[in-house]
């Protein structure tokens, strides 16, 4: 289950996410996110409540750093340990800018 809070000021777009970001969930949340990014500048995910991430949604993530290297500026912040753990095993660390 994920829970999606989207909060859009000016061009600066606030994803807070709660729940797993996993094969389950990211196909919706992916297309959810496409339709949102127009006009944004700075897109900005808060993982404070996000409990888990797999694969699927690491490809999530990777396609919005790909969109908004195009337009802006993609920042996580918050990420768990264990949600962190999974960006350094995958290398992701060096590819996201988490804060």
């Amino acid at each position: 289950m994920l829970h999606v809070d989207k909060d859009l000021q000016d061009d600066t777009l606030t994803v807070s996410l709660e729940g797993r970001l996993d094969t389950t969930t990211s196909p919706d949340f992916e297309n959810e996110l496409k339709e949102s990014l127009e006009g944004v500048k700075t897109l900005v995910f808060d993982f404070e409540k996000l409990e888990y991430i797999s694969s699927a949604g690491l490809r999530v993530m990777l396609s919005a750093q790909k969109i908004m290297n195009k337009q802006g500026e993609m920042t996580i912040k918050n990420a768990s340990d264990d949600v962190l753990e999974v960006f350094e095993i995958t290398g992701f660390i060096d590819i996201l800018n988490i804060e």
